[in-house]
């Protein structure tokens, strides 16, 4: 099984927002999109789900077309995609419908993730409050987290091989981005097909082995994450002592990248001088609490790339 982005491109006008776009994942796992706001990712993720046609390029699974409803490709939009005015239980009957799962499957299926998102109040209100009739919850009724949790439910509801994830954690508090984070890894433990588009470069980094930086429409990075680091060098070295150490950096003529009332973030050209750094500090018996030699983030890998935000 694999499945392959080749050349793809897509113009408004003159304007290119997704320029030759090529990338493959042979095996079961999340692949990463990343870039700004305009980049082209949620283009190229339209494009893979057959929202909307490429200039040229070609999107396959298994060297044949990728078909987004043969497929049964689950899909959490970035944007809501709700219907604002009609009951939520109407609207996800509705898309298991049109992914071809049976009423009663449907209703199963809703009453799980109902329970396990903790949105059964909204899904199944009670029908009286009192004396009084409850009219069925809308979308519009509920708030963003909230929202973000009816659209991941309908995502799941046919039991998709193959889900793309666009923002999946957008609006969530600590405690909600949690739980999607749990059902996330539950996905991959059943060797599914994911791929993610993200602003959280610590998820990204959390879930993602593969990952492609867009930057007005035009890869600029891609490959294995850890790959990617690991051809930078360990070049960020933390370092906390009980003592000011501000001189012994000058001395060393270290960059200051950072500074909290706790740590000192420094750049260091690699292992070497981090080594020399270090063995001056245990010599003069400076009392070193901290001293960690890592690898740059996918945070700063993605700001070293893109820089500037684009617009729109």
């Amino acid at each position: 099984m694999s499945f392959c982005v080749k050349e793809l491109l897509k113009k408004y006008g003159d304007k290119v927002v997704v320029d030759h776009l090529n990338f493959e994942m042979k095996n079961p796992g999340v692949y990463a999109l990343l870039g700004t706001n305009g980049a082209g990712k949620s283009t190229s993720l339209r494009i893979m789900l057959g929202m909307l046609a490429s200039d040229s390029g070609e999107v396959l699974w298994n060297n044949k077309p990728f078909d987004a409803v043969k497929m049964n490709v689950g899909y959490l939009a970035e944007e809501r995609g709700l219907y604002p005015k009609y009951s939520l239980l109407d609207q996800l009957l509705y898309f298991a419908k049109l992914k071809g799962v049976s009423k009663k499957d449907a209703m199963k299926r809703i009453q799980y993730w109902s329970a396990r998102l903790k949105v059964e109040e909204y899904v199944f209100p009670p029908t009286k409050k009192g004396k009084k009739a409850v009219k069925a919850n809308r979308a519009d009724q509920l708030s963003k987290g909230n929202q973000q949790k009816i659209q991941l439910m309908a995502a799941l509801l046919s039991e998709p091989q193959f889900l793309i994830l666009d923002e999946p954690l957008s609006g969530l508090d600590p405690v909600n981005t949690d739980l999607f984070k749990e059902i996330i890894r539950e996905e991959i433990a059943k060797e599914k097909y994911l791929i993610m588009s993200s602003h959280q470069m610590p998820t990204i980094e959390e879930f993602c082995s593969d990952i492609t930086i867009l930057n007005r429409g035009k890869t600029v990075l891609s490959g294995n994450l850890n790959e990617i680091k690991k051809s930078y060098g360990r070049v960020n070295l933390f370092v906390k002592s009980d003592i000011e150490i501000a001189s012994y950096i000058s001395s060393f003529g270290l960059k200051i990248a950072a500074k909290t009332p706790e740590v000192y973030h420094l750049k260091v050209s690699g292992e070497q001088q981090a080594m020399q750094f270090l063995k001056k500090l245990v010599e003069d018996q400076v009392p070193v609490v901290r001293f960690e030699l890592r690898e740059p983030s996918l945070h700063e890998i993605f700001i070293e790339k893109v820089g500037t935000t684009n617009e729109g």
